[in-house]
């Protein structure tokens, strides 16, 4: 036989038990809707990240083609190339990513596996780049971290 409450009713009767009938709503507490709509905060993270990092390595890019004495000269490097062409290469890297991080924080969902792709892609140019600029290589190297984690994170969207 199940003890009764003051009141007649049974314990763990129509009100619950004490503490949970009305701290927790049923089927567990409610998720609120990701702030901005469809993006969340790690999305729009990682979209101001892309932006700002993509408008920084075409800057990186032109005085790298602008042959300007920004980056010391390296003698012998494995993955020896001449400055214009590692400007061209962190120009097109920033100008697509830059776009990407736009794109994220419009909230275009199909732009989360390109912006992995291009944060891998520029965590990967800085690394060859760090002979040239070292402190800002490994800057930017932890900041594409950041992007590629806040990206594949991103949880999934119920159809």
């Amino acid at each position: 036989m199940s003890p009764a409450s003051s009141d007649g009713e049974p314990a763990g009767g129509p009100h619950g038990e004490i503490g949970t009938a009305w701290s927790v709503p049923r089927g567990g507490p409610r998720r609120l809707p990701p702030p901005g709509g469809r993006t969340g905060d790690g999305v729009l993270f990682a979209g101001v990240l892309m932006l700002c990092g993509g408008v920084l390595a075409v800057l990186q890019g032109i005085a790298a083609v602008a042959a300007d004495d920004v980056y010391a000269r390296v003698g012998s490097y494995v993955y020896g190339l001449s400055l214009t062409g590692w400007g061209w290469i962190h120009l097109v890297l920033g100008a697509l990513a830059a776009a990407t991080g736009a794109a994220l924080l419009k909230g275009v969902a199909r732009a989360r596996r390109p912006g992995v792709l291009l944060a891998a892609l520029s965590l990967v140019a800085q690394f060859l780049f760090l002979p040239y600029e070292p402190l800002w290589s490994i800057t930017v190297m932890a900041i594409d971290v950041f992007v590629i984690r806040s990206l594949a994170s991103w949880p999934r969207r119920a159809a």
